[in-house]
Protein backbone atom coordinates (compact mmCIF):
# COMPACT_ATOMS: atom_id res chain seq x y z
CA UNK A 1 0.00 0.00 0.00
CA UNK A 2 1.43 3.55 -1.27
CA UNK A 3 2.49 5.70 1.99
CA UNK A 4 0.92 9.65 2.37
CA UNK A 5 3.50 11.14 0.04
CA UNK A 6 3.24 8.55 -3.02
CA UNK A 7 -0.96 8.46 -2.72
CA UNK A 8 -0.56 12.94 -2.58
CA UNK A 9 2.30 12.20 -6.08
CA UNK A 10 -0.55 9.87 -7.61
CA UNK A 11 -3.01 12.22 -7.28
CA UNK A 12 -0.88 15.13 -8.67
CA UNK A 13 0.01 13.19 -11.40
CA UNK A 14 -3.95 12.18 -11.84
CA UNK A 15 -5.11 15.99 -11.64
CA UNK A 16 -2.25 17.45 -13.83
CA UNK A 17 -3.48 15.09 -16.51
CA UNK A 18 -7.47 16.03 -16.05
CA UNK A 19 -6.45 19.50 -15.75
CA UNK A 20 -4.52 19.02 -19.18
CA UNK A 21 -7.17 17.51 -21.18
CA UNK A 22 -10.13 20.10 -19.79
CA UNK A 23 -7.80 22.44 -20.87
CA UNK A 24 -7.76 20.78 -24.19
CA UNK A 25 -11.34 20.64 -24.14
CA UNK A 26 -12.11 24.23 -23.24
CA UNK A 27 -13.23 24.17 -20.29
CA UNK A 28 -11.43 26.42 -18.26
CA UNK A 29 -13.23 26.26 -15.17
CA UNK A 30 -13.07 22.59 -14.45
CA UNK A 31 -9.32 22.30 -15.39
CA UNK A 32 -8.59 25.54 -12.83
CA UNK A 33 -9.67 23.35 -9.89
CA UNK A 34 -7.74 20.52 -11.43
CA UNK A 35 -4.88 22.79 -11.89
CA UNK A 36 -5.10 24.17 -8.13
CA UNK A 37 -5.34 20.31 -6.98
CA UNK A 38 -2.28 19.24 -8.55
CA UNK A 39 -0.47 22.05 -6.79
CA UNK A 40 -1.93 21.20 -3.29
CA UNK A 41 -0.78 17.42 -3.90
CA UNK A 42 2.62 18.26 -4.84
CA UNK A 43 2.83 20.40 -1.57
CA UNK A 44 1.21 18.37 0.47
CA UNK A 45 3.34 15.13 -0.89
CA UNK A 46 6.09 16.96 0.32
CA UNK A 47 4.62 17.77 3.90
CA UNK A 48 4.14 13.76 4.30
CA UNK A 49 7.77 13.16 3.35
CA UNK A 50 8.86 15.22 6.38
CA UNK A 51 5.49 13.58 8.72
CA UNK A 52 3.26 16.45 8.16
CA UNK A 53 -0.10 15.94 7.49
CA UNK A 54 -1.64 19.84 5.86
CA UNK A 55 -5.18 20.11 6.68
CA UNK A 56 -6.31 23.76 5.75
CA UNK A 57 -5.43 26.50 3.59
CA UNK A 58 -3.59 28.39 6.06
CA UNK A 59 -1.58 25.13 6.39
CA UNK A 60 -0.72 25.22 3.37
CA UNK A 61 0.56 28.68 2.90
CA UNK A 62 2.41 28.03 6.27
CA UNK A 63 4.38 25.62 4.45
CA UNK A 64 4.88 26.71 1.05
CA UNK A 65 6.03 30.26 2.62
CA UNK A 66 8.68 27.44 5.05
CA UNK A 67 9.87 25.49 1.50
CA UNK A 68 10.58 29.15 0.13
CA UNK A 69 12.69 30.54 2.96
CA UNK A 70 14.23 26.91 3.36
CA UNK A 71 15.05 26.65 -0.85
CA UNK A 72 15.27 30.71 -0.72
CA UNK A 73 13.13 30.98 -3.59
CA UNK A 74 10.55 33.59 -3.55
CA UNK A 75 8.77 32.36 -6.57
CA UNK A 76 7.25 29.83 -4.78
CA UNK A 77 5.05 31.42 -3.11
CA UNK A 78 4.19 33.43 -6.09
CA UNK A 79 3.29 30.14 -8.38
CA UNK A 80 1.41 28.84 -5.18
CA UNK A 81 -0.77 32.15 -5.47
CA UNK A 82 -1.48 31.60 -9.12
CA UNK A 83 -2.58 28.24 -8.52
CA UNK A 84 -4.67 29.52 -5.60
CA UNK A 85 -6.09 32.22 -8.13
CA UNK A 86 -6.99 28.58 -10.53
CA UNK A 87 -9.35 27.74 -7.16
CA UNK A 88 -10.94 31.32 -6.67
CA UNK A 89 -11.40 30.75 -10.32
CA UNK A 90 -14.08 27.21 -9.84
CA UNK A 91 -16.24 29.39 -7.69
CA UNK A 92 -16.22 32.55 -10.04
CA UNK A 93 -15.70 31.22 -13.61
CA UNK A 94 -13.91 35.21 -13.99
CA UNK A 95 -10.61 33.58 -15.67
CA UNK A 96 -10.60 33.26 -19.74
CA UNK A 97 -8.97 29.83 -21.26
CA UNK A 98 -5.72 31.60 -21.93
CA UNK A 99 -5.39 33.09 -18.23
CA UNK A 100 -6.11 29.52 -17.40
CA UNK A 101 -3.42 28.04 -19.55
CA UNK A 102 -0.74 30.48 -17.86
CA UNK A 103 -1.80 29.76 -14.41
CA UNK A 104 -1.54 26.42 -15.38
CA UNK A 105 1.96 27.01 -16.73
CA UNK A 106 2.58 27.85 -13.43
CA UNK A 107 1.36 25.02 -11.09
CA UNK A 108 3.79 23.09 -13.95
CA UNK A 109 6.69 25.01 -13.23
CA UNK A 110 6.09 24.89 -9.14
CA UNK A 111 5.64 21.45 -9.42
CA UNK A 112 9.04 21.49 -11.13
CA UNK A 113 10.68 22.68 -8.04
CA UNK A 114 9.17 20.76 -5.49
CA UNK A 115 9.32 17.52 -7.16
CA UNK A 116 12.62 16.48 -5.92
CA UNK A 117 11.41 17.66 -2.17
CA UNK A 118 8.86 14.93 -2.27
CA UNK A 119 11.33 11.83 -3.20
CA UNK A 120 13.91 13.00 -0.22
CA UNK A 121 14.09 11.37 3.02
CA UNK A 122 13.90 13.87 5.78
Amino acid sequence: MAGPAEHCSELKRKYLDEGENLLAKGDPTQASEKFWGAATEMVKAVAAVRGLELRTHADLWAFVTKLRDELKEPEVTKLFGLANTLHQNFYEASMTLEAVRDHAEAVRQLINKLEDLATESH
